[in-house]
């Protein structure tokens, strides 16, 4: 191709150089461009040109305009200009693939003596300087035993989770046994809750009545403290705690030596309640002196492990098996209309949740005839923590169950419920818990064996009124990666799960939304070395 110019600058003659002459004149108007700028645009279509058609030929040809972006024709065209051979490199990697896949197909020896890094690895193929099946097989034992390696690690992680979790950490046992002595030498420490002339506030249905039932002085307190610290109207709460016998005196002196401010306060023992006898709770009876029971609850929980369960699964059989789930605590709010039968409405708290707004709106709810106000576990982002249905909690696979239950039905969440007890005095619930109770015991806990939960689930069938998930954020306790701004914005989070907030395994970045409630100056506290968590650095 030859190019020329006129003298004169004003045409320009562009010719073929393959024996035929092809003239093109173009006229260059001097008034609309600058001769040195035809001059350059000129020579880089002159050098552009021919690659644009290679581009377009090796496109058309090699199908690569199925890709969608430059990257893509980068990745395609790139070693092919830059003399890269990508024959040769696609071949070898079918070669590899091709190799990996036989030896995947065969058992690895027994004996073989496998590396314990990858730099150790690698040390060995190099002096073995064996074949690429030798290279393979090697790379494939290696990753195995390491793979067994680091699932094993993780379930022991997990076991051990669950024996702290189970655990009374030192600092609580030393609470309680430090507040029952108080209560013993310490007049003061004994005072009646609530005094005499705030008797009738404790029946009186135009107060906001909560119900925790723990035998976790430091946790009912910080329950106790976040709900009087977010009420709008705290001198309308009335907060009912009850515990077991043997905790009863050292909770008893708690609330009696530090006073919330406003609140009204009862402290009941459940020995404390005529009607909690052995005659009308005789399923609860049962269930703690069972045999199967407390092998299950008790005894090695290791033994019948599944080896092929990941962690999550592992984990959630573990919590399963807490000894808190046969506790008559944990059943108790299956008789808030027994224990209160004076009542209407009362708002239930699980002792490992923390009040961050006023509650009073809950009273307000219309409930249209249900008993239980809840928010429901089968909608949400976190599909492990608001993924919950049935299935989750049920066994299928047994008859009664699968006759009797839909496994997409939605589940619910037991830790923060608005109960309206006048409705539930006309409806079987009890009745009904009990039944599946005693039915779980007769088939050897083959229908469930996630806590008190799933009897419930089926007891409120019918019963259940949703109401907004902001009011009640769940999985604290178990799901670190749990969003921060929800935490923040949620009415009443919940530390359900092993990780609770006064254990040291709780996750460092949730704890300070619990910890703020704890008073780290009280004499107890301090002199029971129970100390503030500090602070992680993100």
């Amino acid at each position: 191709m030859q190019i020329r110019f006129s003298p004169s600058m004003r045409s320009i003659t562009i010719s073929s150089s393959n024996g035929f002459l092809d003239l093109m004149k173009v006229k260059v108007a001097a008034r609309h461009f600058s001769y040195r700028t035809l001059f350059h645009t000129i020579l880089i279509l002159a050098f552009l040109l021919p690659f644009v058609f290679i581009l377009t030929a090796v496109v058309t040809l090699e199908g690569v305009n199925k890709c969608s972006s430059l990257d893509c024709l980068g990745r395609r065209l790139g070693p092919k200009f830059l003399g890269r051979g990508g024959d040769g490199s696609e071949k070898l990697v079918k070669d590899i693939y091709k190799l990996i896949d036989q030896v995947n197909s065969e058992e690895i020896s027994a004996g073989l003596k496998l590396p314990e890094s990858f730099s150790e690895f690698l040390s060995d193929m190099k002096n073995s300087q064996g074949d690429a099946k030798t290279f393979a097989t090697r790379l494939k034992a290696t990753m195995e035993s390491m793979d067994r390696e680091l699932k094993r690690s993780r379930l022991a992680e997990q076991l051990h989770k669950h024996y702290a979790a189970t655990s009374i950490p030192k600092g609580l046992h030393c609470l309680s046994l430090r507040l029952a002595d108080e209560y013993s030498s310490n007049a003061q420490a004994r005072k009646q809750l609530p005094p005499p002339e705030l008797l009738p506030l404790l029946a009186d249905n135009s107060y906001h009545h909560f119900v925790v039932a723990t035998d976790n002085i430091l946790a009912a307190s910080v329950v106790a403290n976040s709900v009087v610290a977010s009420s709008l109207n705290p001198e309308r709460v009335v907060f009912h705690v009850i515990t077991d016998k043997k905790t009863y005196p050292g909770m008893h002196s708690w609330f009696a030596l530090n006073t919330l401010p406003f609140a009204i306060v009862e402290v009941r023992g459940v020995h404390q309640f005529g009607w909690l006898t052995r005659e009308n709770v005789p399923v609860l009876e049962a269930i703690e002196n069972h045999n199967g029971v407390r092998n299950h609850y008790h005894g090695n929980h290791i033994v019948g492990a599944d080896v092929s369960d990941t962690p999550r699964v592992f984990a959630s059989k573990l919590q399963a098996r807490s000894p808190k789930y046969i506790s008559l605590l944990n059943h108790l709010r299956i008789y808030l209309p027994e224990l209160f039968p004076n009542l209407n409405k009362v708002v239930f708290l699980d002792d490992d949740v923390v009040v961050q707004r006023d509650l009073s709106s809950l009273w307000e709810i219309d409930l249209s005839g249900k008993v239980n106000g809840a928010v429901l576990t089968c909608k949400g982002e976190d599909s492990w923590v608001m993924g919950k249905r049935f299935r989750t909690y049920f066994n299928f696979s047994h008859p009664l169950i699968a006759n009797k239950l839909d496994p997409n039905e939605c589940a619910w969440a037991y830790g923060m419920n608005i109960f309206d007890l006048n409705a539930w005095r006309k409806t079987n619930i009890r009745e009904t818990y009990h039944f599946w109770v005693k039915e779980n015991l007769k088939s050897n806990l083959t229908l469930w064996k996630l806590g008190t939960l799933p009897p419930a689930l089926i007891a409120f069938r019918g019963h259940v009124h949703p109401i907004e998930s902001s009011w009640h954020l769940l999985g604290l306790g178990y799901q670190e990666k749990t969003d921060l701004d929800s935490v923040k914005t949620a009415a009443v989070i919940h530390y359900n799960g092993q990780c609770k907030p006064w254990l040291e395994i709780g996750y460092k970045h949730l704890q300070p939304f619990w910890t703020r409630h704890v008073n780290y100056s009280n004499d107890f506290i301090k002199n029971c070395h129970i100390l503030e968590p500090l602070k992680m650095v993100r």
